[in-house]
C-alpha cells in the first residue's frame, strides 16, 4: 500500500502534508501535489494533515487512474519538501467537485 493524491488537491495544493512526510516523497505541480508511490513508506501521517481530504492509500476503489498520474508526475515534477504559498483561491476550490477538467500537467517551483 501507499499513499496518493486525488483530485481534492487540484487548485487547493494547500501543502500542509509536506511539512509531515518524513521522506520528502512530494512532488509539485503547478495547481496540485503528487506522491512518488516508490518512495512513500505508508506512514499515513500525511492523510489527516490535508484540509481538502485529497490524500487516500491506493487500495481505495476507483483510484487507479490517480495512482498512475501519482507515479507519472512525481518523475517529471519537482520534490516539494517545506510548505510554500497556497493559491490565494485555494479554499474557494477545496469543496468543489468536477476539478479533474482544471489539472496541469506544468511542473510547479519546487524548492
Amino acid at each position: 500500500m501507499t499513499y496518493i493524491v486525488v483530485e481534492n488537491c487540484i487548485k487547493c495544493k494547500f501543502q500542509d502534508c509536506v511539512e509531515v512526510c518524513p521522506v520528502d516523497c512530494f512532488y509539485e505541480g503547478e495547481n496540485m501535489l503528487v506522491i512518488h508511490p516508490d518512495e512513500c513508506i505508508d506512514c499515513g501521517v500525511c492523510e489527516p494533515e490535508c484540509p481538502a481530504e485529497a490524500i487516500l492509500p491506493d487500495t481505495e476503489p476507483g483510484i487507479e487512474k490517480w495512482l498512475e498520474l501519482n507515479t507519472k508526475y512525481a518523475s517529471e515534477w519537482p520534490n516539494i519538501t517545506r510548505k510554500g504559498e497556497e493559491p490565494a483561491d485555494a479554499n474557494e476550490w477545496k469543496d468543489k467537485p468536477g476539478k479533474e477538467e482544471q489539472f496541469s500537467p506544468n511542473p510547479g517551483a519546487g524548492d
